[in-house]
């Protein structure tokens, strides 16, 4: 492996990318696997360069300070003062004639000339940073201008037989950036900028596309077992035919579309109908799979229509987790926002059919244990189970203005990964603990409900004051309520918390989420393992977005994150992790 020619924290100076120009930044970290390194300009823009576009500052050949100046109001002047000293003024004793001024005075202009040769004049750019910008604009710019704290100081690492030369492409590349400012935004800057692949990288993206829909059968076939065990893995499969029924997709399709249009009309911030065309309930838990099935062949149908429509969309409008491969942007999503007209598909799935599905699906569970156990009433397990997690839905689409700051709407792309997440995963896996109380009824006692009901009661309050606190600070930072709160002041001009819930831990709000889905599952009992399956999955889950989020948050706020770090150690669990 390569060994790195700079260290962390070394300053140093860095090319611009699309010139010849040099200016002084701080290594911040470096890439072994892209030979890369990250780097941080004065101003706090933070590029990725190559080893070749960094040079230590000893290899500079700095101005003195006192000849920085090349005004040219100043060189006229100067020139002014000299023409009007006519020879019968000069000092007697002089030998100074007029041919010797005027070599003088040839000799000086010469001297500035050059002068100005090595000076380095920066051309005010528009850049558009594509990642961590706010959810507003999605996009954010920066103005590098000639009145910068760094421009005053010159350097040039030009040998000079090559001054003239190099100064006519200087020239040249001044002239393209005055006419045609529109071609130097994002593509100088992502050029140099390495992608770094998530999930195991193209493999890992198409092996979790080929995995998921399996497994996602797996654990449904299991969990409909009268008596299910890990000895008896994989369960039987059934016939092809029993998977698939024309008549389910249509209806899991006019789902879908009525959720849409539900979406659409301005009737209010929540919006949760349901409809009974003389059609029980107990339909859909007769033909769960088939609707599973539905809902991948939708999701995959969905995900092509993106990525196929993604081929044109704008520069500006991809996603910053997009990578120029077609498997691994088919996986992540290669648009940002997908729009049909004014209709936002990314903001639409995140929310709508998953979420209010699973309402759906619960109840259906609900009512699936009354008819097979042939109850009066529902258990008590099924009623917690069913009220936890429609409080949870609730408190989403009422809160659903948060969604715009999480890393699913500004940095991952709409592609395989979120249409499958949220149209397939989170209606079909997050009902798992109602779909495994239907065949596997559990009583549960009054005392032990209390308890999880006082454990449940613990992880919302955690989860929903963190969140709001987060929420209330970014709308308005200079909130008199939040004055009581600490913070750290960031290169990009936001600050992080550092007291409050976002003190305790880093992220309280996937504490707050991993005792809700704890509680979720202790109504179910302890006969098998499989209801603990989504508190293990969720864990592994929220792990692996929090170090995604430690990674980006390293990257844009730099030494801020470093400090925010040593004053809030523990990143989900208190003294544990």
């Amino acid at each position: 492996m390569p060994s790195r020619k700079f260290a962390d924290g070394e300053v140093v100076r860095g090319r611009w990318p699309g010139s010849s120009l040099y200016y002084e930044v701080e290594i911040l970290s470096h890439d072994s696997n892209s030979q890369l390194y990250n780097v941080k300009y004065k101003d706090g823009t933070e590029l990725e360069l190559k080893e070749s576009d960094i040079k230590p500052l000893t290899s500079f050949r700095q101005r003195k300070s006192g000849s920085t100046s090349s005004s040219p109001s100043r060189r006229r002047g100067s020139r002014s003062r000299s023409r009007s000293r006519s020879p019968g003024r000069l000092p007697k004793g002089s030998r100074r004639s007029a041919s010797a001024s005027y070599q003088a005075d040839l000799k000086e202009a010469r001297k500035e000339a050059k002068k100005d040769m090595l000076e380095v004049k920066l051309t005010p750019l528009v850049l558009v940073r594509v990642f961590g910008s706010p959810p507003a604009s999605h996009s954010e710019k920066f103005h590098l201008s000639q009145e910068s704290s760094y421009i005053p100081t010159q350097y040039s690492l030009r040998a000079r037989r090559e001054e003239i030369k190099l100064k006519e492409v200087d020239l040249k590349e001044e002239t393209v950036v005055t006419k045609r400012p529109a071609l130097l935004r994002t593509s100088e800057v992502t050029a140099t900028q390495s992608k770094d692949l998530e999930f195991g990288g193209v493999p890992g993206a198409f092996l979790i596309m080929l995995g998921l829909p399996a497994f996602l059968f797996l654990l449904l076939l299991m969990c409909k077992q009268k008596e299910p065990s890990l000895l008896n893995f994989p369960p039987p499969l059934p016939a092809l035919g029993d998977l698939w029924e024309t008549r389910v997709f249509g209806v899991y399709l006019l789902w879908f579309l009525l959720q849409a249009l539900f979406h659409l009309l301005p009737i209010g911030k929540v919006r949760l109908s349901c409809f009974f065309w003389n059609v029980e309930l107990y339909y859909v838990y007769h033909h769960f799979l088939q609707f599973a099935l539905a809902a991948v062949v939708f999701a995959m149908g969905l995900s092509v229509y993106l990525y196929a429509r993604a081929l044109k969309a704008p520069q500006d409008e991809l996603s910053p987790a997009s990578s120029g491969n077609a498997i691994y942007d088919f996986f992540i999503g290669r648009e940002l926002n997908p729009r049909i007209g004014t209709f936002d598909l990314k903001y639409f799935c995140e929310l709508r059919p998953g979420l209010i599905g699973w309402v759906v699906i619960n109840l259906v569970m609900l009512l699936a244990e009354m008819k097979e156990q042939n109850r009066a009433a529902p258990s008590l397990a099924m009623i917690l189970v069913n009220s936890f997690q429609l409080l949870y839905v609730v408190d989403a689409l009422w809160n659903e203005e948060a969604l715009l700051t999480t890393m699913d709407i500004i940095h991952d792309g709409f592609g395989f990964m979120l249409a499958f997440g949220d149209l397939v995963w989170v209606p079909f896996i997050y009902s798992f603990q109602a779909f495994y109380l239907v065949s596997h009824p559990n009583e549960l006692s009054w005392p032990m409900a209390s308890l999880i009901i006082a454990l449940k009661l613990c992880g919302f309050v955690i989860f929903r004051c963190a969140n709001s606190q987060k929420n209330a600070f970014r709308k308005n930072p200079t909130d008199p309520r939040l004055a009581h709160l600490k913070t750290i002041h960031t290169s990009t001009g936001k600050n992080l918390l550092v007291s409050g819930w976002w003190g305790f831990v880093r992220h309280p709000n996937y504490l707050g989420d991993l005792i809700m889905a704890l509680a979720w599952s202790l109504p179910c009992g302890f006969n098998h393992i499989l209801p603990y399956f989504y508190v293990i999955y969720f864990t592994i889950l929220l792990v692996h977005r929090e170090a995604r989020d430690e990674h980006h948050c390293r990257k844009k706020y730099g030494l801020a994150w470093e400090k925010y770090c040593q004053r809030v150690p523990y990143r989900i669990f208190p003294y544990i992790y």
